[in-house]
């Protein structure tokens, strides 16, 4: 039984079911708990609320409309079926390639306690670890590398940023010559990350070092409410021969000029890939929003993104790698003061071109003065998707809205959010200069008696056993571990501290 279940059954009485269900929603943080009311009238929990005295779906709507990040993008974990065709899901609402990553699944349970570059309890400790396991956070602030930063290298490892207190995580470095790009998968397999973001106030010496995130050789990746911004390469990138990435939820923003890039998707791949970017907002970043070049035979999404403020390109569609099969579609193009009117919305670019690119173009919607694509992108047209869309779009009508309300590292650091009011307001500058990390609030972690990255009080309302560790059981038996269901939980909290802010 959830906490919003408990309410309506066993809670304090006289209250209008959707009033409780919302006080449920901004107190417990149950994202779900908006669509319980509206989607249940006729269940056991709309009959208890009927008895109670429900105001209407009407006022649910209002409500729905005031959380639909909360409770649109990601529902409660008992919500989402835990397997597609047979394989489990990353977690809860997981979408796009990556979706089945592993992580650390079964593993242990490595509790980050130190903010320090390394040692006992450190994330580096916890990275380069070579067993499945997963990184729970006991600490909230800064983790600034002040050494070479660790290369996540051994597989099967999930970084829980969704567990954080106070405001998160953020990672950085120090600058100088062992000032690398924060976050590296390379040459491994089975990453899930969320919940963390990267920010780097010091500028390393080897500008294409100097990424926010980036994934090498590596296949079943999921990043997911991620954040980046002041690189001097790319905010996020993928290199060489990755498949079934999924990069979605996140806010990518302010790269550094002269290399001011939201996303390259691909960079020297050979072979066919999968990969997917999708509901995230990329914003004041030159160009590649995103770019995509990859072999023939791939099978690329680009959907339900808020592309703003670029000055060079929006998507960029190159051919050098064989041609890139491409499903773009959903998206949001927002111009900005700087975006000039002859912009497109869609690059085809036929440089060095080994076969030709196959782009399938559909509901994206331009907000601002630009063309929807260049003059050669309707030679390379589908009629139909070009390989078969992972999950159903939300139409464009309703993208800037959810991307701008759900999207990053939550809840949202200073950062974040003036990024978000800069693309409502069509305001903000392109840079060249890092600014100053945003604060973080330490906050408490907590109590986890039994050392099973579950709150104790979370176990005991879930019916979970907080005495033992077990977190790899499935109390309630449907599909999801305990601890998944937990990191759902978090990650549905931490939306909801946003969604109060």
């Amino acid at each position: 039984m959830n906490f919003a279940q408990w309410w309506l059954t066993r809670g304090p009485s006289g209250l209008p079911d959707c009033f409780s269900i919302m006080v449920t929603f901004l107190w417990e943080r149950e994202g779900r708990c908006v669509m319980i009311c509206r989607q249940n009238e006729d269940s056991d929990l709309g009959r208890s609320a009927r008895r109670r005295g429900g105001i209407g779906l009407a006022f649910v709507a209002s409500l729905t409309a005031i959380v639909a990040a909360g409770c649109d993008q990601q529902q409660t974990a008992a919500g989402p079926a835990a397997q597609e065709d047979g394989k489990l899901l990353a977690f809860p609402g997981a979408q796009g390639h990556g979706r089945f990553a592993a992580g650390g699944r079964g593993g242990d349970i490595m509790a980050v306690t130190t903010l320090d570059d390394s040692g006992p309890g450190s994330l580096r400790e916890c990275i380069e670890a070579d067993k499945p396991r997963v990184c729970v956070f006991r600490v909230g602030g800064v983790i600034r590398f002040t050494t070479e930063r660790p290369i996540i290298a051994n597989p099967y490892i999930t970084i829980a940023g969704e567990t954080a207190p106070g405001g998160g995580i953020l990672l950085t470095h120090d600058g100088g010559p062992t000032g690398l790009s924060p976050i590296v998968i390379k040459n491994t397999h089975d990453v899930v990350i969320r919940h963390i973001r990267v920010r780097m106030d010091k500028m390393g010496e080897r500008r294409e070092s100097n990424s926010g995130f980036i994934v090498e050789n590596s296949s079943n990746i999921i990043l997911d409410h991620v954040s980046s911004s002041w690189t001097r390469d790319e905010n996020f990138g993928g290199q060489g021969e990755n498949d079934a990435i999924t990069v979605s939820w996140s806010i990518f923003a302010q790269g550094l000029q002269p290399h001011d890039k939201c996303a390259l998707l691909s960079s020297d791949s050979h072979k066919p890939q999968q990969v997917s970017f999708i509901n995230n907002l990329c914003a004041l970043n030159g160009d590649r929003n995103p770019d995509a070049n990859f072999p023939a035979g791939s099978c690329i999404e680009v959907v339900n993104n808020v592309l703003y403020g670029a000055t060079g390109e929006f998507v960029e569609v190159w051919e050098s790698n064989g041609g890139t099969p491409i499903n773009i579609v959903g998206n949001v193009f927002r111009a900005g003061e700087k975006t000039p009117p002859t912009i497109a919305a869609v690059t085809r670019w036929r440089i060095e071109t080994k076969g030709a690119a196959s782009i399938y173009a559909a509901d994206n919607a331009l907000d601002g003065a630009m063309a929807m694509q260049t003059a050669n992108v309707e030679e390379v047209k589908a009629e139909a998707p070009v390989c078969p869309l992972t999950f159903d779009p939300a139409p464009s009508t309703d993208v800037l809205a959810r991307v701008l309300g759900g999207a990053g590292a939550m809840p949202r650091d200073d950062f974040d959010q003036r990024i978000v009011s800069d693309v409502l307001a069509r305001k903000g500058e392109l840079i060249a200069e890092p600014g100053i990390l945003p604060a973080l609030a330490a906050g408490e972690a907590p109590l986890d008696d039994d050392h099973d990255g579950m709150a104790d009080v979370w176990e005991r309302t879930s019916g979970v056993d907080d005495q033992i560790a077990n977190s790899w059981e499935d109390a309630d038996g449907d599909g999801w571990s305990n601890l998944a269901e937990y990191l759902d939980f978090a990650h549905r909290e931490r939306l909801a501290e946003n969604a109060r802010m």
